[in-house]
């Protein structure tokens, strides 16, 4: 029975690095069926929904979701998008590849960031002209499941011996707390060593010295930022991948948003979007041709064709077409 895929390009350079990536899927023959859905600024203004219903339920329907990018309405599109598959873990990895001039080559990280609370979780109120609030959510029973998903997925892999908790409790003492001793009280119940990092220390350590990390498990706007960070360490955010887990469902996107200003120009990096199919593949189980098309991207990466924001000339179509060959 073929996978369906629901295939939301939303904004910008989204409309350019999504049909890559599923170039680069169709190139595998495999037995996937892929459905499109609409979502975005131009959505919004031609319907009055950034995300319309059908959009959302072919995401909850869908055996999973491969997103682009939301512009002014990346709130109003990709929280509900994560709620749509139930997500609770958003998974980023930021690996340095050879050829790409990277401020710090040695980088191989991988971020766990908790995906439902936090100051994401909407609660925000106009208390007067003068005055306005946000609500931080922690629960014990979320931080508990990141941690969980943290322990499989490094006692899942060779290349990991456990994760660093990455929090801000010495201020936010009840909410950064309460994650702290969710996530260390799992882990240490499963036998997974981790360590605890101030997350403003591990802004500075992290551009010093990247080797001395590997897994970070940390709150929703922590890992929003903090990856980001790491992206400027690898070679910029056309080189993340992400991938957003819930239990029986998940959605992939690239870390980038819409780039404004190259979008149309057909000069995108689409590695990020590529990338985040691999992810997707593993995902469903088809982990060889997830490895393969991981090995292509790093083929194309340490020898070209690369785009402008790489150092090279080539555009998207061009650095796509280089990728399937290389598969």
């Amino acid at each position: 029975m073929s996978e369906r895929i629901a295939v939301i390009e939303g904004d910008g350079i989204g409309q350019e690095v999504i049909p890559a990536a599923i170039e680069v899927l169709e190139s595998l023959d495999l037995d996937l069926e892929f459905v499109e859905g609409e979502a975005g600024d131009a959505v919004k203004a031609d319907t009055g929904e950034a995300l319309p219903q059908g959009t959302y339920n072919l995401a909850a329907n869908a055996d999973a979701t491969l997103f682009g990018a939301a512009g002014e309405t990346a709130a109003d599109v990709i929280l509900p998008l994560r709620d749509a598959v139930d997500s609770f873990v958003n998974i980023r990895p930021a690996k340095a590849y050879p050829g790409v001039d990277a401020v710090r080559p040695e980088t191989d990280l991988v971020f766990l960031r908790e995906n439902t609370e936090g100051v994401y979780s909407g609660h925000e109120d106009d208390l007067s002209d003068d005055l306005s609030t946000l609500t931080r959510v922690v629960t014990t029973s979320a931080s508990e499941k990141l941690a969980a998903f943290a322990c499989d997925y490094v006692e899942d892999s060779d290349d990991h011996d456990g994760f660093s908790v990455v929090h801000k409790a010495n201020v936010m003492r009840k909410t950064d707390g309460r994650f702290r001793d969710g996530v260390v009280g799992v882990a240490d119940d499963r036998g997974v060593d981790t360590d605890e990092v101030l997350m403003d220390a591990f802004a500075t350590h992290v551009c010093l010295d990247p080797e001395q990390f590997d897994v970070i498990v940390c709150p929703n706007l922590a890992g929003d930022v903090l990856s980001d960070l790491a992206a400027g360490l690898v070679g910029g955010l056309g080189l993340l991948p992400s991938a957003n887990i819930g239990d029986d469902n998940a959605l992939f996107e690239p870390v980038h948003g819409t780039a404004p200003d190259i979008a149309g120009e057909g000069i995108a990096n689409p590695s990020a979007a590529i990338l985040s199919a691999a992810m997707m593949l593993d995902h469903l189980g088809y982990s060889e041709e997830s490895q393969r098309v991981e090995t292509a991207v790093e083929s194309v990466l340490a020898e070209g064709p690369r785009t402008g924001d790489l150092g090279g000339d080539a555009d998207t179509k061009e650095m796509t077409a280089a990728i399937v060959d290389r598969l």
